[in-house]
């Protein structure tokens, strides 16, 4: 992440140059939004942000040890990162509060949902898809897309965030989705 200044940081994430220092330093607080606009900014998955590379035998992820990022409706835990030899996965524990949209300009990769509980409307918004539990989509995270929790329930999910590397494979570009059936 060597080489650009904090000026140019400033203007490529929209992140105001006193919050990047203070996040340099320790001292702040980001949230989600701000997390993706560095990822995005610098051009490297959000997990490069947040953890350390290792890859130890066992891994053993306490809900309580993880740090949690948070929107206007959802919380965010990322519970692991895999270095792959064609990119990057990164796994979140996903909780949807009800009544509020989560709305994200697009960032790199493709977003792999699966709803534990609840109902949860996700995708671009002129074209969303409606999941139940047990339910699965991915799509394409470059284009502007939302989640929002449907009815009056919070939804659980898991996400996988998933990076290619500069030149990934076909099965990196694509999905392989099977079926495209909606709800509702």
């Amino acid at each position: 992440m060597a080489g650009i200044s904090l000026s140019e940081l400033a203007r490529g994430s929209g992140i105001a140059k006193g919050t990047l220092s203070q996040l340099e330093s320790g001292a702040g607080n980001p949230t989600l939004e701000t997390v993706f606009s560095l990822s995005n900014a610098l051009g490297v998955p959000v997990s490069s942000l947040l953890t350390e590379r290792r890859d130890p035998d066992v891994v053993l992820v306490r809900a309580e040890d993880v740090e949690v990022f948070s929107g206007d409706a959802v919380d965010l835990r990322m519970l692991r990162r895999l270095d792959l030899t064609e990119g990057t996965i990164e796994l979140y524990d996903q909780r949807f509060r009800p009544g509020r949209p989560q709305y994200s300009d697009g960032h790199p990769g493709r977003e792999h949902h699966i709803v534990t509980s609840g109902v949860l409307r996700l995708g671009p918004p002129d074209d969303p898809f409606e999941l139940g539990p047990g339910d699965y989509v991915c799509f394409s995270a470059e284009h502007p897309h939302f989640y929002e929790a449907v009815g009056p329930d919070p939804v659980a999910s898991t996400l996988l965030l998933q990076y290619s590397d500069d030149a990934p494979s076909p099965a990196a570009r694509a999905c392989s989705v099977h079926g495209r059936r909606r709800r509702g």
